[in-house]
């Protein structure tokens, strides 16, 4: 059997949605397969939020189709639908027990008492929160809400868990954290998670696929590594995490840069000559010393310096009113002596694979 042969555990079929005759989500198609962890990733605005209330029946699609598991869900109202939903606010009853607000759905679903202990006992054991089972959640951590919001949406056993920021209310620190457990819970259960996030390092640290959104459409949608070193356009490579956009012309496997050098390219682009085109390039793939053999060089003067602990950016003038922003690792510059400052001239470089052309 090829992938091309399992159905889908969710699947959107020109799904739109538009308000006043403005689309929120336009035409969107996406299929997530059993067992992944799919992120929806886009700034505030894009439609990611609504496409994931169209999957859990929040939000009626204005047109186009819903299919959970192969099944036309696209009427049936959200306590139809086999899915269950992290808010980012958590939800919790504060009234009760942490073990009964994990057990909350099994007895509305009129699941026996015995059976509810066990369920629940061994989802708060997986979750890290046994010992916790009688408290109160106004007395938890963060962290430990959202655990125990995890837990309460798994429980019921749903085809799909959608997540709508969960992580977002706690400090950098926790949050990282809660990426990796997050993740792990998902491996070792099996169910598909639907993620939305706006943080571009959440997506990449947690998911088995992204799509990038951008005025409810997707721009791209792939793999973390696919969208981060092989963006479709410019909004991609600017959105997920830094890239350098230098604007320029292309020339027969060059860039000539606008008041600036010509550059040379490592892919020939799907571009004609004479187009204008935008040379990206990641900040940590620029060399700002021992070059190898056929890097692409140039010069250009420091502007500012900013240190960060274990690297310092550079930013770099390449041409009037073009600066790169160049990372290095503190190693061979550990000293504040040994790294460049404001008004030097410096020579950088890049293995033309690593630089991008995009239209």
């Amino acid at each position: 059997m090829t992938t091309d042969d399992i159905t889908p555990a969710v699947r959107l079929d020109s799904v739109s949605k538009s308000y006043g005759g403005s689309y929120a989500v336009h035409e969107l198609d996406l299929d997530i397969a059993p067992g992944e962890f799919f992120s929806l990733l886009g700034p505030s605005g894009c439609g990611k939020t609504t496409s994931l209330r169209m999957i859990g029946g929040f939000t009626d699609p204005t047109d186009g189709t819903v299919l959970l598991g192969g099944e036309d869900v696209t009427a049936l109202p959200p306590n139809k639908r086999n899915v269950n939903t992290v808010f980012q606010s958590y939800a919790l009853f504060d009234h009760l027990s942490v073990a009964d607000n994990v057990a909350f759905g099994l007895k509305r679903k009129g699941i026996g008492r015995a059976e509810i202990r066990e369920r629940v006992g061994t989802m708060l054991e997986r979750v890290q929160l046994g010992p916790l089972a009688d408290r109160k959640p106004r007395t938890l951590s963060g962290g430990q809400r959202q655990r125990v919001a995890l837990a309460r949406a798994l429980v019921n056993g749903p085809q799909v868990l959608l997540l709508d920021e969960p992580l977002a209310a706690l400090d950098l620190k926790l949050r990282r954290r809660m990426q990796v457990e997050l993740k792990q819970i998902q491996r070792e259960i099996g169910i598909t998670f639907v993620f939305v996030t706006h943080d571009q390092d959440e997506a990449l640290t947690m998911s088995d696929r992204i799509a990038v959104m951008n005025e409810g459409r997707v721009e791209q949608c792939g793999t973390p590594e696919d969208v981060y070193e092989h963006p479709a356009n410019s909004f991609v490579a600017s959105f997920m995490g830094t890239s350098n956009l230098v604007p320029g012309t292309y020339r027969a496997g060059r860039v000539v840069v606008d008041e600036g050098p010509t550059l040379p390219v490592g892919t020939r682009p799907a571009v004609p000559d004479g187009s204008r085109v935008s040379l990206s390039i990641r900040p940590e793939k620029i060399w700002l010393s021992d070059f190898e053999p056929g890097m692409a060089l140039a010069s250009g003067v420091i502007r500012e310096t900013v240190y960060s602990g274990p690297t310092t950016t550079y930013l770099i003038e390449l041409a009037p009113g073009i600066t790169l922003s160049v990372l290095e690792q503190n190693t061979a510059r550990s000293r504040m002596e040994d790294r460049w400052s404001g008004g030097e001239r410096v020579e950088f470089g890049w293995k033309p694979e690593h630089c991008l052309v995009l239209d």
